[in-house]
């Protein structure tokens, strides 16, 4: 089992990376947030409902 690669609002990071929001399926979205976090920090919400994080 993995570790991983999607995450929603509220979740912690497992790492220190840089994160960007990607649609739920996995779709790029136009002029995505980009954020760095370390390990155990909360992920921000979204500008959209039906956005996750991943890895950028």
């Amino acid at each position: 089992m993995g570790e991983p690669t999607r995450f929603k609002a509220g979740d912690k990071s497992p790492k220190n990376a840089v994160y960007r929001e990607i649609g739920e399926t996995g779709a790029n979205v136009e002029d995505p947030m980009i954020i760095e976090l370390g390990r155990g920090d909360t992920f921000p919400a979204t500008r959209n409902k039906n956005r996750v994080w991943t890895y950028k």
